[in-house]
């Protein structure tokens, strides 16, 4: 017995003409007896009685019909379930971003991602958020949590989520070469700064350090602004850096937020080149997102 076996039997039982249920099924007559002959075999009981015009249901047949039914549409519901899953979206998707930004953003992206594209792979490419448009202009990644630079490559598109806003700090306990610089008023020109190697950041310190007219004395420049806090914290200067990354830093506790005009944020998005825009894989995650906004 088998799902074509049932379906002839089927037509038949609403057909109740041989002749009918071959021609619609694209089956010989006699290869439909025959099939009805191994079917009545297989249940042990006759199906249908016949005659030269007409088939009549023997009262096992009625009883066979509503549990054939069944077993069509179940394996017709199975079968769309099966053609749906294989039209699913598969692939690799390469993500880039801050190891701060995979746990403060990336986390819900990615577990709603992969609720809706179970079959979708996702590696992900953590490092220096300078390097962000970087990793995308250069094909290591297709897309990336980014900040908007000052001046964003016409072969990239970018969709905001947040600002993110900068702060100056110190150490919590400054050591006596700082104590001396950082009354009320900061002798700014004195103290060493811990500033960003690149990237959006700074852009926006070296915005806000020609506002105020300071010459930084720079002690470090440091690629991941995770760096920056570690080394205020441990007392090697003052420095500029993303709010979201000293509120999650394990030294947060170990510097202070200095009193200063605000800095401009930065602008935190995802960033893509413009070739892919059209790739089901990014446009799954950008639809996503765009759902999540609306």
């Amino acid at each position: 017995m088998n799902i074509r076996t049932l379906e002839l039997f089927i037509h038949l039982c609403e057909s109740r003409n041989f002749s009918h249920t071959a021609h619609s099924m694209h089956i010989s007559p006699s290869a439909l007896s025959r099939v009805i002959q191994r079917l009545e075999e297989d249940v042990g009981k006759t199906l249908f009685i016949r005659d030269n015009r007409s088939v009549e249901l023997t009262a096992a047949g009625k009883t066979l019909l509503p549990t054939a039914v069944l077993i069509i549409s179940r394996w017709h519901d199975t079968k769309a379930e099966l053609d749906d899953h294989n039209q699913q979206l598969k692939g690799r998707l390469r993500l880039f971003c801050s190891v701060t930004a995979s746990y403060s953003y990336l986390s819900n992206i990615i577990s709603q991602f992969r609720l809706h594209h179970p079959q979708v792979d996702i590696e992900l490419i953590t490092g220096d958020p300078a390097l962000a448009t970087s990793q995308v202009q250069q094909d290591i990644a297709d897309i990336a949590i980014a900040a908007k630079p000052a001046q964003l490559s016409s072969k990239l598109n970018f969709l905001k989520l947040d600002d993110i806003p900068l702060s100056v700090i110190a150490p919590l306990i400054p050591p006596p070469a700082l104590r001396k610089y950082m009354g009320e008023i900061p002798v700014w020109n004195a103290l060493p700064f811990i500033l960003p190697e690149s990237g959006a950041a700074r852009e926006k310190a070296d915005q806000w350090l020609r506002q105020h007219k300071i010459k930084p004395h720079i002690y470090a420049q440091v690629a991941g602004h995770e760096a920056i806090v570690s080394m205020v914290a441990l007392g090697c200067g003052v420095g500029i850096a993303p709010d979201i990354v000293i509120e999650n830093s394990p030294l947060g506790g170990k510097i202070q937020k200095l009193e200063h005009s605000a800095i401009m944020p930065l602008e935190l998005g995802l960033c893509w080149k413009q070739s892919k825009h059209n790739d089901p894989l990014v446009q799954a995650l950008l639809g996503l997102l765009l759902q999540r906004t609306v």
